[in-house]
């Protein structure tokens, strides 16, 4: 019985040690650390395009690589201009020198610029590409030129 006695003391005794030790509070209110996965892989472009677009009222800039694939792009409204200075040729060289610095870390030097648009920015951006080190190996104006296609409206009777 003496046995039966000190064995039953030992489970009660190490039984609860256990519990106790399981159902410990958690602490509440304290975010948990994520952990940082892996950084992109960098990828390594030498030539690429870039595509800028000129109108009245913003100028936009988009670099790609050779296969048409976004590499970083930037507007006017994205640098921080608002209303008619999105349209100055001051804001087309600052947009430039903002997707320069995305990208430079992917090794990219030639670009072929293609211009669409009439604003005032398409000439001032083409000089900020060539004075952000960029070796601008073609230059092709792809603005849309209407050719009497769609026929106008009536005239308005009164």
């Amino acid at each position: 019985m003496e046995d039966e006695v000190k064995t039953s003391v030992e489970e009660t005794s190490a039984a609860p040690v256990t519990e106790a030790a399981s159902d410990a509070p958690k602490a509440k209110g304290k975010p948990t650390k994520k952990v940082a996965g892996k950084k992109k892989a960098v990828r390594k472009v030498s030539q690429g395009r870039a595509y800028i677009q000129s109108t009245f009222n913003n100028t936009i800039v988009t670099l790609t690589d050779a296969n048409g694939n976004t590499l970083a792009w930037a507007s006017a409204g994205h640098c921080g201009f608002s209303g008619p200075k999105k349209a100055t040729p001051y804001a087309a060289s600052t947009i430039v020198k903002t997707v320069a610095d995305k990208v430079a870390e992917m090794g990219l030097k030639e670009l072929a610029v293609y211009v669409k648009g009439i604003g005032a920015g398409r000439d001032s951006a083409l000089r900020a590409l060539n004075a952000n080190g960029f070796n601008v190996l073609s230059i092709k104006d792809e603005t849309p030129v209407p050719h009497n296609g769609c026929r106008l409206a009536g005239r308005r009777r009164m």
